[in-house]
Formats: C-alpha cells, structure tokens, sequence
C-alpha cells in the first residue's frame, strides 16, 4: 500500500516513494534518472502501517523526460499481507513480503504562474500473495490506481482513483458476496513548507503536513473507509542525505475489526523516523 511516499517526494522536490528526487543536467536525450533508497523505522502508507510498526528499507527509481513524461518503480518490505489478520488465524494469511509499484505519467508547470500538475497511473503488486480463505477465494491485493495533482509552489492537492474490481483485499468474493471495490478513492492535501528558506538555519529545513480521506466504494466495503493526517520536519544535506521524522494517526477506531493485524489497530497514532539517501 503505498505512496505516502510518492506524493512527499513530489512535493519535496516541489516536492512522494521518496522526498527529494536530484538530478543532473538534461542530457540532448532528454531523459534523465533519478532515485532514492532509504531505511525507515516502519513504512506507513495513507496513516496504515504496512510493517507491523517493524523497520523497512525501501527505494525508487525514476527515468524522467524533458517533454514531462516519466515513468518509475517503488518497492519497499511489508507484513500486512501475512499478519493475522482480525483475529482470524492463518485461514486469512495471503503470504508475500514484498510490495512493488509501478507507475507512469505526466507532469509539466503551467507556465510561471506557479502551477503545476501531474497526471498518471500506478499498479500496487504485491509479489507470492495467495488466497488462502477456504471457500472461493478473497479479492486480490493488487490494486490499479488513476491519479491526478495540481500543485501550487510547495502545497499539492492530489486525487487517486482505483480502477480494478479489488483494492487491497477489498472487492467481491468468489462465491459472489461482496462488493467490487472499483471507485474506491484517496483524496488528499499535502504541502511541504521550506521553513528553512524562510527562518534561516538549515536551508534544506522542510515541514511536512497531510490530511486525506480514504473512502471505499462499495455497501460491503464503506466500513473500511477513514481520515488520515501527517505532521513532520524533515532535511536535505547537499550530499543527497535527508533525514527526517514525522506523526501520524486516523479516525479508525480500535473496535473497527477491518484494520487490525496482530490484534492491533494498523491505523493508531505513531511516528516514524527515516534516513534517505537520493541520488
């Protein structure tokens, strides 16, 4: 599950699966790479942590074009597919370890009037997972989103659509109950204040701030859907080192059986800490 990250990084170049992206000179191609890798003390995407609040090591990277397309992929370690999941036992273990996205769009500024946007789309993969539900098998994990952001100088507000039947392990059943999760949507405000620029000090000072709202489509899936919030500093060495930390917390209550693992609610308040390294 992803991209608190992607979308951070978008801004923090902006400035999402990173915070900074550097890069060298356009060559006469046109094209040119970018990426990060990183160690964090857990991997929270959209408020939920995907590690059981456990380290995870992830990285990107991007081939960019002048022309504003681009086109990356993201990975980072994950437990959520293998933990217990409501109580339940292995019966509703799905196994794999590992998510990897890939995702492709377009980005341009519009002008000099500050503006910016950024449009494309991602497939959430999530490698060895199997339905192990007996009966005619859960929804799949993996997860086709559309999205779209306007961004205006450090604040971004950023739209993301699923456009497959399951989201995540939400959708239909096989046996036919259920519902397709299709139209499931992240609707999100992200901005990343150079606090740096403005009070001294550290010049690669930035502050992070996000509210969103994870809504699920679906009568069967509505229960899942919560509000998410992010509040951090993070900085930028000029080595390409970032090092940063931020809090998070959801709505999601502790009795709300669709988000605990390990008996615990996957979306309580918690911080998370990290170490970058761009490139």
């Amino acid at each position: 599950m992803r991209k608190s990250l992607i979308t951070t990084a978008v801004l923090g170049a902006l400035a999402a699966p990173s915070f900074v992206f550097a890069a060298d000179a356009a060559p006469a191609s046109g094209f040119t790479t970018s990426g990060a890798a990183g160690l964090f003390s857990q991997y929270i995407f959209r408020g939920l942590t995907q590690t059981d609040r456990k380290a995870a090591v992830q990285a990107n990277f991007d081939i960019n074009h002048s022309s504003g397309l681009y086109l990356g992929i993201w990975s980072s370690n994950v437990s959520w597919p293998r933990d217990d999941y409501a109580g339940a036992g292995s019966v509703y273990s799905r196994g794999g370890s590992q998510e990897i996205d890939v995702y492709a769009g377009f980005k341009t500024d519009l002008g000099k009037s500050g503006f910016g946007i950024d449009l494309g789309a991602l497939q959430y993969y999530y490698p060895g997972t199997e339905t192990k539900l007996i009966g005619a098998g859960n929804p799949k994990l993996n997860t086709t989103e559309l999205y779209g952001a306007i961004n205006y100088h450090w604040v971004q507000a950023k739209i993301s659509g699923v456009v497959s039947k399951d989201a995540w392990g939400f959708g239909k059943y096989g046996d036919g109950t259920g519902n397709d999760a299709d139209g499931t949507y992240y609707a999100e405000i992200n901005a990343n204040v150079p606090i740096g620029e403005y009070m001294g000090g550290l010049k690669g000072l930035t502050g992070i701030f996000h509210i969103a709202r994870q809504d699920f489509k679906g009568a069967a899936n509505e229960a899942a859907s919560y509000n998410d919030w992010r509040l951090g500093l993070q900085n930028a060495f000029d080595n390409g080192i970032v090092v940063g930390a931020y809090y998070t917390d959801t709505n999601i209550k502790d009795t709300n059986a669709l988000w605990r693992y390990n008996n615990k609610n996957i979306g309580d308040s918690t911080g998370t800490a990290f170490i970058q390294k761009t490139f």
